[in-house]
């Protein structure tokens, strides 16, 4: 679809500066292995199946130097959870339509026609995995990261992060901190 490719590169070129190299990070991001001091990933993950969540993973480990940074923010699944909990302790019927609907899992209603279905297609605005601390630390060690740490909004090692990240970014959410 070179139609699509052609307007979503325009639209990129709008959003990020000329000098932001774009890439799939499932694929591989089109830099050398061991050639990055830092990688910062805010809301992106949870974008992913969990195989391309892996993959994902592989491949920023890959491209980090020995003793690079990796930094990821992601919505946190279990307060999800817990207010999920609590709206079932207090008898609330729409307590499953509220947490599907926070969470961003499920689907209102199917899309229809042409623009429906290519915004559910190439939109890519669901959530396909969901993460808490837990379970994202269990994958980071799995992948070879080694000091995890949960950080905050301006805690960062390295200050570089400091002019991507956005506080609201990490309301309820889990930040982590780790390195190659």
């Amino acid at each position: 679809m070179p139609l699509i490719g052609v307007v979503m590169k325009r639209q990129l070129n709008t959003v990020f500066p000329r000098n932001v190299l774009c890439g799939d990070i499932v694929k591989g991001l089109p830099v050398n292995e061991n050639s990055c001091d830092g990688l910062y990933c805010s809301h992106v993950l949870e974008h992913l199946s969990l195989n391309d969540f892996r993959k994902a993973l592989t491949n920023s480990y890959r491209i980090l130097k020995k003793g690079g940074i990796f930094r990821l923010v992601v919505p946190d699944l279990e307060i999800e959870a817990r207010s999920y909990i609590r709206e079932l302790d207090r008898n609330n019927p729409s307590s499953s339509v509220k947490f599907i609907g926070s969470t961003l899992i499920g689907t209102v209603e199917r899309p229809r026609g042409i623009r429906g279905i290519t915004e559910h297609i190439f939109g890519n605005s669901r959530h396909l995995w969901m993460w808490d601390t837990q379970s994202i630390t269990h994958e980071l060690q799995n992948t070879g990261f080694t000091g995890i740490r949960n950080c905050m909004f301006g805690d960062c090692t390295d200050k570089m992060f400091e002019k991507v990240e956005n506080a609201d970014r990490f309301n309820f959410c889990v930040a982590i901190e780790c390195t190659k």
